[in-house]
């Protein structure tokens, strides 16, 4: 579909910081209610926009597990009873924006639950296997798959979304696997969106076309397999900028990265973040909070989460500790108050540093009068290193310690296992 629209991401979304809400995980109760009391402390951690995983009811036909997947959908305009009402959730809509802080949810538009009522009232909008039958994605045993050929499920799809937005007063969506719709239907519907309001659109995808005209962010998975395969020593740090350079290559300009250590995918089915970055876990959060893109914090990782939480059951996370949680307040802090670290192309180029270390990142983002500079070991071994700083020569102070620090053309810096340095003006 041909537009004159220019994606334009929303002004309060520059310079963001996304928290996943994994409700159903957060509180004794699992609901809206109990989750209300978290948003002032969320604030406080320096979070933007609140991602919500599904909000919508649960299939019970083929349910897996005793509470089922947040992404087999029985009903696009309501709300999960097992989460609360209608009202609940809108409570935490409405402080939320009190508060200064957005709210978008994940939206699953490829596929519902069996006993969604459009399987019975419109089976022509569902894909057919071979024999005519309906047919699930993947192993998805629990779904079934919807048939986007169809005009009229893309219009009663699209205005289900808008329902979200304009009654809900909603602030975008986390779409579920993005890749599997077609990116005319979603351009289409960023356009419908925007003429009630503007909206921040995540797609869980990393397919550059979704990123022209409807999406102003992508999954970084690419980038997270390398990082993965840097912590286990089967990478070099020279990996990860080669990936960079090539995903700033291949998407639009525009386009920002979302950047994460863990999620609810990655949590509960491939290992926590202490299983997949081990003694770097710390290390490569950093790095996500400052290489251009969109920085993610799923639910309990500052109360240093080191469980797998299970999917289709209960299983609370323990707040009892809270230790990441003043890290993760320094680390929005470091982003917040340099306008060279706002997100993707909102914020300063990303200027790769040369060094003498082996396996040591080193980069600037600078914009106008401000400068962040980043150096890290992505070893376990100690390392001492050279870099040729000379552009960047000045007065910086240390963004964790406070102290100054001058940077010369012939800046030396030695490390522990893992250390980074970040120095900003």
């Amino acid at each position: 579909m041909k537009s004159d629209f220019q994606l334009v991401h929303p002004q309060w979304a520059e310079n963001a910081v996304i928290y996943e809400v994994n409700i159903r995980q957060y509180t004794a109760g699992g609901g809206f209610t109990g989750f209300l009391p978290h948003l002032e402390r969320l604030k406080a951690m320096g979070v933007d926009i609140l991602w919500f995983m599904p909000v919508n009811p649960i299939g019970t036909k083929n349910r897996k597990g005793s509470f089922g997947s947040y992404y087999a959908v029985r009903d696009y305009r309501a709300v999960n009873p097992e989460f609360g009402s209608a009202g609940d959730f809108r409570k935490v809509i409405d402080k939320a924006h009190s508060l200064g802080m957005r709210v978008i949810i994940d939206w699953v538009a490829n596929h519902t639950a069996f006993d969604h009522p459009w399987v019975e009232q419109h089976p022509e909008w569902y894909k057919k296997d071979d024999n005519g039958d309906l047919e699930s994605p993947f192993d998805w045993t629990d779904v079934l798959a919807l048939d986007y050929n169809n005009g009229e499920l893309r219009e009663a799809m699209a205005r289900a979304m808008e329902f979200w937005v304009k009654d809900f007063d909603i602030d975008g969506f986390r779409c579920d696997v993005a890749m599997l719709v077609p990116a005319g239907f979603w351009n289409d519907v960023r356009l419908r969106l925007e003429k009630i309001k503007p909206v921040f659109m995540l797609a869980e995808a990393e397919q550059p076309d979704l990123n022209e005209r409807a999406f102003d962010a992508f999954y970084g998975w690419e980038l997270f397999k390398v990082m993965k395969a840097v912590a286990k020593g089967e990478d070099d740090a020279g990996s990860i900028r080669r990936q960079i350079e090539l995903t700033r290559k291949s998407f639009p300009p525009y386009a920002w990265q979302m950047l994460f250590t863990t999620n609810h995918d990655e949590n509960s089915w491939n290992g926590t973040e202490y299983e997949m970055f081990g003694d770097a876990t710390r290390t490569f959060a950093v790095l996500t909070f400052l290489i251009m893109g969109i920085p993610l914090i799923y639910s309990g990782q500052e109360a240093g989460l080191n469980k797998r939480l299970k999917f289709f059951e209960k299983d609370e996370i323990d707040w009892s500790k809270m230790w990441a949680e003043d890290f993760y307040r320094s680390l929005t802090g470091i982003k917040k108050r340099n306008v060279a670290l706002k997100n993707g192309s909102a914020g300063g180029e990303q200027l790769f540093i040369e060094n003498t270390g082996n396996g040591i990142l080193s980069f600037a983002r600078t914009t106008g009068e401000n400068t962040v500079l980043v150096f890290i070991n992505l070893t376990k071994h100690h390392q001492t290193a050279a870099f040729v700083t000379g552009d960047f020569s000045g007065n910086y102070i240390n963004s964790f310690t406070s102290g100054p620090v001058e940077i010369t053309d012939k800046t030396v810096l030695r490390f522990d296992p893992w250390q980074y340095y970040v120095f900003e003006r």
